[in-house]
């Protein structure tokens, strides 16, 4: 993100500090890359977050192996959450930096069990642009795909 700087020093963050053990969590999974945790602000039973072992601010820090364990974490996290909480739906949500509404600098998604009129919406004003706009967006997209990939 252009502007955007991490200011938390690594092992600094209160993620690191749960990773390192320094301060209590309440753990639901752990494995080699990735950290799963109750979120304290809980927003329906069963919130958990799943985080980097490693520190990285945002989605664009994080390794293509690291990315795989936290989706690989989520969905072990999200099936147990649909058991344990009768969660008929669930919410996967990730937030990169100030303006993605990111409160945490350290790299983590939310895995929220979700139940019909739960109080929590998910909304956004829809833009709908023209066809051909939708065309430009797309083309810029797979040429930076096709180029870099970055």
């Amino acid at each position: 993100m252009p502007g955007f700087v991490d200011r938390s020093p690594p092992g600094q963050c209160i993620f690191c500090r749960i990773v390192a053990g320094e301060i209590p969590a309440e753990k639901v999974h752990e494995d080699a890359l990735t950290i799963a945790f109750m979120d304290l602000g809980q927003v329906n039973p069963g919130h958990v977050l799943v985080a980097t072992r490693r520190h990285a601010a945002t989605l664009f820090d994080i390794t293509p192996e690291e990315a795989a364990a936290v989706a690989q974490s989520a969905l072990q996290v999200a099936k147990a959450a649909r058991a344990a909480f009768d969660a008929p739906g669930l919410t996967l949500l990730q937030a990169n930096g100030r303006e993605g509404d990111q409160t945490v600098f350290h790299f983590h998604l939310h895995v929220l069990p979700r139940h019909a009129q739960d109080g929590v919406a998910l909304s956004w004003p829809r833009k709908d642009p023209p066809p051909e706009v939708l065309r430009e967006f797309a083309a810029a997209l797979r040429a930076r795909l096709a180029s870099a990939g970055d």
